[in-house]
């Protein structure tokens, strides 16, 4: 694979992104900083446009599941081609049955989000072989402490993507030297993704490049779930395994130094398809912007790895 340097992020070109914000999944809190979220938006080169129904309530949810189903049939007939979520949280599993996702894909939007937000970004590869974005969310991404601007890198790899610059990104890794790799980029939550197995919303990806972050969530219950596609053959079939973020949890004193660092190291003694860590993907910045369900390369070089991204396929 050649080898080229990681993109830096783009500045904002002089006319605003268009990108348009719905509620799919948990309600927006009544002390969110909405105002100040999408001021940073403005900020960062963006066009935010709130669906009419971010906002709603009922249970914890952003509204019943009819009208979160509805907030996508809204975005996919306005005119903004990117649609992101305001914030995960859970809800969007409750939807997949109502949701026509060839319909949806045929709209072409770029669809933005991660967290609870993989339910339907397997669900669109699964049912329509549909290209996603996995990356920021408004409340996550946006909400910045103080007067601080949002992450410099996430918004530049948003923009790059949207934008179509988007070619190869380079990241900190850990793991394996000599990785070098293609097929689909595909993967999420790791509690959403092995959620769906079973279910017709699952991607069935072979060779695949499957990356994975998880939050609030002890080592113990990562290694259940990690074990849990390793049984199902998910990672087998796999041509490698990106970990994100893994981050949030607190360990406790039976624990006895059990911790992720060892989850890893006795995955990698299980399965022969190289698991590398150190993707800034996940809850914590930066986060970068990756196509989910596009064909990638993969290459490790010392202690960085490079995800080359096929103009032709995203």
């Amino acid at each position: 694979m050649p080898k080229k340097p990681a993109l830096s992020p783009a500045s904002a070109g002089p006319a605003p992104v268009p990108i348009y914000l719905i509620s799919p999944s948990s309600a927006v809190p009544p002390d969110a900083p909405m105002d100040a979220s999408l001021a940073r938006m403005r900020a960062a080169g963006f066009e935010p446009v709130l669906d009419p129904g971010a906002l709603r309530t009922a249970q914890r949810f952003a509204g019943s599941d009819a009208q979160r189903a509805g907030a996508f049939a809204r975005a996919a007939a306005q005119p903004a081609q990117a649609v992101m979520i305001t914030r995960g949280g859970y809800g969007l599993t409750r939807l997949l049955p109502s949701l026509d996702f060839r319909a949806l894909a045929r709209a072409r939007k770029a669809w933005i989000g991660y967290s609870d937000f993989t339910a339907f970004q397997l669900a669109m590869l699964a049912r329509a072989r549909a290209v996603t974005w996995a990356g920021p969310a408004l409340l996550d991404d946006f909400a910045t402490e103080g007067d601080a601007p949002a992450d410099e890198t996430t918004v530049g790899a948003l923009h790059d993507a949207l934008a179509g610059r988007l070619e190869i990104v380079g990241f900190r890794a850990s793991g394996p030297a000599g990785v070098d790799v293609r097929g689909t980029l595909w993967g999420g939550n790791l509690t959403v993704l092995c959620s769906l197995i079973g279910t017709p919303w699952f991607p069935r990806v072979k060779g695949g490049i499957l990356f994975l972050e998880d939050v609030g969530e002890h080592p113990y219950r990562i290694e259940r779930m990690l074990t849990q596609l390793l049984h199902a053959g998910v990672l087998d079939a796999q041509g490698a395994v990106l970990i994100g973020h893994v981050n949030r949890y607190r360990l406790v004193e039976r624990d006895a130094g059990f911790d992720m660092p060892g989850v890893i190291r006795r995955l990698r003694t299980l399965t022969k398809t190289p698991i590398i860590t150190g993707l800034p993907m996940g809850h914590a910045s930066p986060k970068l912007t990756l196509p989910h369900g596009a064909t990638v390369g993969l290459a490790t070089e010392g202690r960085t790895a490079y995800l080359v991204l096929d103009e032709h396929d995203h």
